[in-house]
């Protein structure tokens, strides 16, 4: 019997993806994952593992195995973080058949993770197809392994049909026909090795038959494949040399087997006809493959069976030879099957990223914990902004503080110095006056990624429009949609942001003189304070004294509520444990009912207290409205005018604060924004860069034509450079070679 035929495997190179992968790890969790975990031995594991799996396979078992880790250490990747923006790797990989070929594309470099993989799958492919080869057929196991390994081998280039996406890029190996072709192959040698597996177990004549008709059908499907003009100049030279005499081989197999049934049935004239035609088959065999000794055994046995049943027949039955063609093909009984592909590949593969939470579930959580702590937090703020305009209202605590004697109130003294030592009104203006400078620096990253899109987008219209329909490459407009949505996102929260300071300037134009006025020295404060401050003294009344009370409640109760918002921001959220859990047990995770669950009853306690505290202040004001009429009456002779003053000065600090903490909200957002902007701004870059070489990659194919010489000519040029192609060869492409040029391309006559 002929030897299998082997895919040869892809070769490719080492390439750096543990500095890539580990900044893409940090930018998707924004340097902040809730594990707080490096990652660095994992990814350096998996860069080793890929050399030792691709760069430097061997044709082994446990090879096979580390190949199969590789790829489902990529899957797993993908289900964690977005694997698609690991745009600035090159994968380079060379064509399996690149000795053979005659044209196309000897090799291919794409910074693309889909591409990869899809290279990945070809080596698995190809390797399981060497393993089956290598396996004896002494043995029942090494025909088991070589059957499996050969219908895995079928389908994953079954598979890999479905999923080739760089058509217009991809070396010839990759094409969707050849991928096809080889499918069919490595069903034909499964159903070969089923056809020897039964004649070594001396089973059914009829049961050889019918296994051996089928592979020899599945063997005519190859052949025609092999033989398509856009793929015979692939091959290896003896390929479809070898298909051809298999094919034959087979179909001679199976008449000689149907022979062996004819004999049992004493159909002595129909045994004969087959006998003639096992024969004939048999030496075109040997005449197609080159081999002269192609199925040698099995010729010899038809040759001798023919001789005895034509000497009985001749002596005995005298009966009829029929026609070969009146009689009926021995039926089909296909026990090869394409297995599906399915994922992981090892059952044995431990995943180097455990402690990794999937980014889809990373953000979720973060949603979900932000919901609920801006929710908590906006009934706090807006239960001290009510807090805050009762007190403002009854001007408390100033109001009680004028009784004791002639100075400026303790409360408003501490006020001031508060405001002075947080930078005053000055302090403000240096926060107002940063903003505009922040949101410069935003919008002129922004309108830098514009400007690179643009660029892009032009120069391929440019070139599309020369090239016409030679330039395969997809239309930018068609792969930026998604980036130029984001960007008009951008826009609108920089928009957002300008209105937002429109509206802390409004307020702090209003409130600037009062503002100025808490911001001086105390001396010059107390001048200002020109009103009188009355004679009566009510500061040992017992409603003076409740309302002290009272605003010490109210003391408490608004660093009772600083603590809460503290304690909320800094709340940590960890389910890695819990989906893992659930992963295990279910095989996949339900993210919504897991997080919603345990985030609320990890907030529980703090919403608790928000309720608490709120529903505390309720009866505090309750209680000083209440008090406070007792102390009016008590009070009647008070200055109004100073009340009024004393009042602005209070309501001016609330002002202060509000505006200072905005403001600081502020400066961090446009911090933030910046960051993200940069990052945004870099994944566009290595979009551009990523598009550059491949329009670099497609414009040097096209060169590479050796059915035609061209002309090229570019603008930045004032000369016409001439290439012929069946010399191109001997031509390198300059370093500095500006794909972005526009060029005209012309026949040479």
């Amino acid at each position: 019997m002929a030897a299998l035929l082997v895919v040869p495997l892809k070769k490719t190179f080492e390439v750096d993806i543990a500095k890539p992968l580990k900044n893409l790890i940090n930018r998707s969790y924004n340097g902040n994952n809730a594990n707080v975990i490096d990652h660095s031995e994992a990814v350096n594991e998996l860069s080793k593992l890929r050399n030792t799996a691709l760069v430097r396979p061997c044709i082994t078992i446990d090879s096979l195995e580390t190949i199969y880790n590789y790829y489902d250490q990529l899957l797993v990747l993908e289900s964690k973080i977005p694997m698609h923006e690991l745009q600035n790797v090159p994968f380079k990989w060379k064509n399996a058949f690149d000795k053979k070929m005659f044209k196309g594309r000897i090799s291919l470099t794409l910074p693309s993770l889909a591409y990869e993989k899809q290279c990945v799958l070809f080596n698995i492919a190809a390797m399981q197809c060497a393993i089956a080869a290598a396996q004896g057929t002494y043995r029942d196991d090494g025909f088991r392994l070589a059957i499996k390994l050969l219908q895995q081998s079928a389908g994953i280039f079954a598979h890999l049909t479905s999923v080739t996406s760089f058509s217009n890029l991809s070396t010839c190996d990759l094409d969707t026909d050849t991928l096809q072709v080889l499918s069919n192959l490595m069903l034909a040698q499964a159903q070969e090795i089923f056809v020897l597996k039964a004649i070594k177990h001396s089973m059914k004549e009829s049961t050889v038959a019918e296994l051996a008709s089928s592979c020899q059908h599945l063997y005519e499907r190859v052949l025609r494949g092999l033989q398509k003009d856009s793929l015979r100049s692939i091959w290896d030279k003896d390929w479809i040399n070898t298909v051809a005499g298999k094919q034959c081989g087979f179909e001679a197999i199976a008449q000689f087997y149907q022979s062996l049934v004819c004999r049992n049935r004493k159909a002595i004239g129909e045994e004969i006809a087959r006998l003639q035609y096992s024969t004939e088959r048999f030496e075109a065999a040997k005449l197609h493959s080159g081999k002269p000794n192609l199925y040698e055994e099995f010729l010899f046995q038809a040759q001798q069976n023919l001789n005895e049943s034509k000497k009985d027949n001749d002596f005995i039955y005298n009966a009829t030879v029929p026609n070969m063609k009146t009689l009926v093909e021995p039926k089909q009984h296909q026990l090869a099957k394409v297995l599906p592909f399915t994922t992981p590949l090892s059952p044995n593969s431990r995943d180097f990223f455990v402690h990794l939470v999937p980014i889809v579930l990373h953000r979720a959580i973060d949603v979900r914990k932000s919901e609920i702590i801006s929710g908590e937090m906006m009934k706090l703020r807006e239960s001290t902004q009510k807090l805050n305009e009762t007190l403002v209202r009854l001007n408390l605590p100033a109001t009680i503080e004028v009784a004791v004697g002639s100075t400026l109130p303790r409360s408003i003294l501490n006020k001031a110095k508060d405001v002075r030592e947080m930078g005053g009104i000055d302090g403000l203006c240096k926060l107002i006056d940063e903003l505009p400078e922040s949101l410069r620096c935003n919008e002129e990253v922004l309108d830098e990624v514009v400007r690179m899109l643009n660029e892009e987008a032009d120069a391929d219209t440019r070139i599309r429009t020369q090239f016409m329909e030679k330039w395969s490459q997809k239309p930018s407009e068609k792969l930026t949609k998604t980036i130029r949505s984001n960007i008009a996102k951008y826009r609108e929260i920089i928009h957002n942001a300008v209105m937002a300071d429109k509206a802390i300037r409004k307020t702090f134009e209003k409130h600037a003189h009062v503002l100025k006025m808490l911001s001086k020295p105390i001396s010059q404060l107390e001048n200002e304070c020109s009103i009188g401050f009355g004679d009566g003294n009510i500061s040992n009344s017992r409603s003076a004294q409740e309302l002290r009370r009272l605003m010490d409640n109210v003391d408490a109760l608004k660093a009772e509520r600083e603590q809460i918002e503290s304690e909320l921001k800094s709340a940590t959220v960890d389910l890695k444990d819990q989906f893992l859990n659930a992963l295990a047990e279910d095989g996949a995770i339900n993210e919504s009912d897991i997080s919603d669950v345990s985030i609320r009853k990890i907030f529980a306690p703090l919403c608790k207290r928000v309720n608490e505290n709120v529903l505390k202040q309720q009866v505090l004001i309750e209680k000083t409205q209440s008090v406070y009429h007792d102390f009016e009456r008590e009070c009647s002779d008070r200055s109004e005018a100073r009340d009024a003053f004393l009042n602005g000065l209070a309501s001016a600090y609330d002002t202060f604060i509000t505006l200072r903490k905005h403001l600081k909200e502020g400066t961090k957002f446009y911090s933030d924004l910046t960051y993200l902007l940069i990052t945004f701004r870099q994944k566009v870059s290595d979009f551009c860069n990523a598009r550059k070489t491949e329009k670099f990659d497609l414009i040097k194919s096209i060169i590479e034509d050796k059915n035609s010489n061209w002309t090229m000519k570019t603008d930045n040029q004032n000369e016409t450079i001439t290439i012929q192609a069946e010399l191109y060869s001997h031509i390198t492409m300059a370093e500095s070679f500006n794909p972005y040029a526009t060029f005209t391309i012309r026949k040479i006559q």
